[in-house]
């Protein structure tokens, strides 16, 4: 058996790093508001994560326009690229 990082935990790393980036670059910030991951595109996984590697991430702005926003997400081992997105987030309110 050979234990490797879902790849669902990896985008799912990449889509709250464009939650974070979104916040602390530009639009209006509101309190009671958060990002949504709404879309997936183009997702690719080219290796392996495995226990002990140190997963970077690298996510961009493409736009942000009317509170959704389109990132492209790069995560990386060793410099090595293991697998990359297209994210899309929706800037909504919290409902508590």
């Amino acid at each position: 058996q050979r234990p490797i990082m879902p790849g669902v935990l990896i985008i799912e790393a990449l889509a709250q790093a464009t939650g974070i980036l979104a916040f602390v670059s530009g639009e209006d910030k509101t309190d009671g508001e958060m990002f949504y991951l709404v879309g997936v595109d183009n997702a690719r996984f080219k290796q392996p994560v495995e226990p002990g590697d140190q997963l970077l991430l690298d996510v961009q702005i493409r736009r942000i326009k009317r509170g959704i926003g389109m990132f492209t997400g790069v995560a990386r081992v060793d410099d090595k690229i293991v697998a990359s997105a297209e994210l899309m987030c929706a800037r909504r309110g919290i409902n508590i």
